[in-house]
């Protein structure tokens, strides 16, 4: 069915006792990967990814401002992702640090005395100096979701990448100044899958680890999987007729995507499956058994957890706290890139859920009585797509000019969705009123 074409590859695609129609993928990004599956879907009635399928988008429901919108150097390649935004008020001046994936320059750190002119200060890890446990090179690597915190009297960067076999784990380095040089540690602070770190430090000054195990990188491999090995399941776990082809399609391409894809690519072209059981995924969780089946059915709820660090960060102390996991509806399949925030002696946890590639993802909030919770969630998200701005996430909070809390986030230009595709930043005032938080 795959046929390797040098770089390109060619799948072949038939109905039960039909000659298979060919179809060619020129190159094996996000992108092309998309057009593959909606070109199927338009020829065999599997299901079309969401991010092809035209959305209907309500006007603004808050007042975005815009903070980056265009590169300001050519080395930074792909925008400003997962952005993080530090106040350093005895310079006058805040600094932000974004998500750079592949790049050869690892993590921008921008500086700006109005939030409105920026330059590019420095790379967190310039060509040459990433450290020395993190995969590296085009197409392979994973360098995400960058913090910057001021701990004691120097600065923290806390960051997501990718170990030598692949798997992603969280690193911390240090530095005298905001924006470096950056110093990291010779070995990750935590692996096992997991990816966005955001680090508080509670009231008694002790530096607190959030992050967010990657389960909803796992279950669709394991699903793949299962559904080759048993395709009579197709039929239990997915009620409609487009499904239940999509999940025929995955489970195909799966012993060639398992064997020849890096992760990123095996979540692009397993996307129309992931979308097909997140789109119930109650139902979907209720109608999985058997052994393997309730594997898959464990690594359904993406969790964020929090722990203890060290004085110096060198390592994760006392007990580790489950502090939050998907269970809204508008969440789907996972939630991720959270930042807390202390308010009116209330915590606050703005968080993102959904398909980052999608116009379903957005911005939820939840409020606690302490950095650990247990946490709240307000009754509806804080902000969705619109027809202004598409994928609103990875939300910051830092005082604006006038001293008040600002939401600092990223999003999509409208109709520009997807893995390396640019993303802006923008803000928001945000207003704080007991157990509730709104935006403006």
């Amino acid at each position: 069915m795959v046929h390797a074409e040098g770089v390109a590859l060619a799948l072949d695609v038939a109905r039960p006792g039909s000659p298979p129609k060919r179809y060619r993928l020129p190159r094996r990004d996000h992108d092309a990967w998309l057009d593959l599956h909606a070109a199927i879907a338009a020829d065999f009635g599997a299901r079309a990814p969401l991010n092809r399928r035209p959305a209907a988008l309500p006007p603004p429901a808050a007042r975005l401002e815009p903070v980056l919108t265009e590169a300001v150097s050519p080395d930074i390649l792909y925008g400003f992702g997962d952005p993080c935004v530090l106040h350093v008020p005895e310079e006058g001046a805040w600094y932000l640090v974004a998500t750079s994936n592949d790049a050869p320059q690892s993590f921008p750190i921008l500086k700006s005395s109005d939030l409105k002119r920026w330059e590019l200060a420095s790379f967190a890890f310039p060509q040459g100096g990433k450290p020395g446990w993190c995969l590296e090179g085009l197409g392979r690597a994973d360098f995400w979701a960058p913090e910057i915190h001021r701990v004691g009297g120097g600065y923290w960067l806390v960051f997501s990448a990718r170990q030598a076999d692949g798997e992603l784990a969280i690193g911390l380095a240090t530095s005298a100044r905001p924006e470096g040089p950056y110093r990291a540690q010779a070995a990750p602070l935590l692996t096992g899958g997991v990816i966005d770190p955001h680090l508080h430090v509670a009231p008694d000054g002790t530096p607190l680890l959030f992050w967010k195990v990657d389960d909803n990188g796992v279950w669709p491999r394991r699903l793949a999987a299962l559904l080759g090995e048993r395709p009579e399941l197709a039929g239990e776990l997915f009620d409609n007729p487009e499904d239940r082809r999509t999940a025929a399609l995955a489970a195909a391409l799966w012993p060639w995507l398992e064997a020849n894809a890096p992760p990123m690519e095996q979540f692009f072209a397993l996307q129309p499956l992931i979308e097909a059981a997140a789109e119930d995924l109650a139902g979907f969780e209720a109608r999985l058994s058997g052994e393997a089946g309730l594997e898959i059915a464990e690594t359904l709820r993406t969790r964020v957890y929090a722990q203890a660090l060290s004085p110096d960060g060198a390592a994760l102390v006392g007990a580790r706290h489950l502090v939050l996991q998907n269970d809204q509806p508008w969440e789907a399949h996972l939630i991720e890139g959270v930042w807390v925030s202390e308010a009116q002696g209330r915590w606050f946890l703005f968080y993102a859920g959904n398909d980052f590639s999608t116009p379903q993802y957005g911005i939820g909030a939840a409020v606690a009585d302490g950095p650990l919770g247990p946490y709240r969630k307000l009754a509806a998200p804080l902000l969705g797509s619109s027809t202004e701005w598409v994928g609103p996430g990875h939300p910051s909070v830092a005082p604006g000019p006038d001293g008040r809390p600002r939401l600092f986030l990223h999003a999509f230009f409208p109709g520009r969705l997807g893995y390396k595709a640019f993303r802006a930043v923008l803000s928001a005032d945000l207003t704080f009123e007991g157990d509730a938080v709104r935006l403006g």
